[in-house]
């Protein structure tokens, strides 16, 4: 039974595309509730999976993960020693998505204006002069960031107001991104000469740091029989860009309860060592911790990861199954750490461990 504090979002509305059709049968005039609409959902979140699982062996984790971004608006940034398919995998979530994809290959020669777009003079038959804007490749609904790390400072400042914004100002002008509009970046954590990694200010905005570490034997086994067949494989769309708003909405009226929420907000607070409430290895190890907005996107991960299984609720263990790709660009370890082997990784394991999921309050029996 739908909880009836939890407001029905508008119906979805899946693509005109191949797997469209099972998602709208049924009597359109009949009245859904939101049980009805969480099992849409569940149903379409499987299908591009399936059609993910075509192109890429494994990885089931970050695929749930950047779906769970997806459909909480939030952005990625994808860790790995090259050749782990990142940037196959995003370029095929987009091909099942029924929205525009940009993908920029970050260079130290890249300018801010090659992202953005720049103003362009154009003269009329009559003689007349103007400017007129031409948009860069961060006018898509997906934009694939690729290797951001090798480019300067300047340059991965051009995406901070994009992605928090969602608009880009040139000159006098500001103009808006289209709606949905994700980033999805991609760095290599090995190789670092001639690199500039990441200022803190630009990784808050991610709402996950994703590492993909090496398939597994059977996995690998699996992806040198597909690839070295020279079949082409075809992956069909499943969501347009309107049916994903409506999924976005439907995320954001899935219930978090106040424990939740306090144990969210617990684990944020732990991690910072001025806090009073952090463990002495915390105080020991970190130099600084997660913010205000690491607990946003916990919940937010989380109310994604509900929906996805079909539930009305959050549950601590959806909490519990984002935090690492959450809270691990968000904390910053010591020497200390260094020396004893600790990473942040390492450090949010440990804090899963220690810090308890609050009790409910027991009701008081009335004498």
């Amino acid at each position: 039974m739908a909880d009836p504090s939890v407001p029905t979002p508008p119906p979805m509305n899946p693509t005109a595309g191949n797997a469209a059709s099972s998602a709208s049968s049924g009597d359109a005039s009949k009245p859904r509730n939101l049980a009805d609409v969480l099992r849409e959902f569940s149903e379409h979140q499987k299908k591009m999976r399936d059609e993910l699982a075509k192109v890429i062996v494994g990885q089931t984790d970050t695929i749930e993960q950047l779906l769970a971004a997806i459909f909480t608006r939030g952005h990625c940034l994808l860790e790995g020693v090259p050749g782990l398919a990142k940037t196959l995998m995003v370029s095929t979530l987009a091909n099942i998505l029924d929205v525009s994809f940009k993908r920029v290959q970050f260079t130290p020669d890249l300018m801010p204006s090659d992202i953005t777009g720049t103003q362009v003079m154009e003269e009329d038959e009559s003689g007349r002069r103007s400017f007129r804007f031409v948009e860069g490749p961060i006018f898509a609904n997906i934009l694939l960031a690729d290797e951001i790390n090798r480019t300067p400072p300047k340059t991965q400042a051009a995406l901070l107001e994009a992605m928090q914004e969602r608009q880009v100002s040139v000159g006098r002008e500001t103009h808006t991104l289209p709606d949905p509009f994700f980033t999805i970046a991609t760095q290599n954590p090995v190789e670092q000469e001639g690199t500039y990694p990441l200022p803190e200010a630009q990784l808050d905005r991610f709402m996950f740091n994703i590492k993909i570490d090496y398939p597994s034997a059977e996995e690998e086994e699996k992806i040198l029989t597909a690839t070295t067949r020279g079949e082409s494989v075809s992956v069909n769309k499943i969501l347009s860009a309107r049916a994903i708003l409506n999924c976005q909405r439907l995320v954001s009226s899935i219930a978090a309860g106040p424990l939740v929420i306090r144990y969210a907000a617990q684990l944020v607070r732990a991690t910072r060592p001025t806090d009073e409430s952090a463990p002495k290895y915390v105080r020991e190890l970190v130099d600084w911790g997660a913010g205000p907005r690491a607990g946003q996107n916990l919940i937010a991960g989380g109310k994604a990861i509900a929906a996805m299984n079909g539930r009305f609720s959050v549950e601590p263990g959806d909490i519990q199954k984002i935090a690492l790709p959450v809270l691990r660009h968000r904390i910053a370890t010591n020497f200390q750490a260094q020396a004893e082997g600790m990473d942040t990784d390492s450090v949010i394991q440990r804090l899963l461990t220690d810090i308890p999921v609050p009790e409910p309050a027991k009701m008081e029996r009335s004498k």
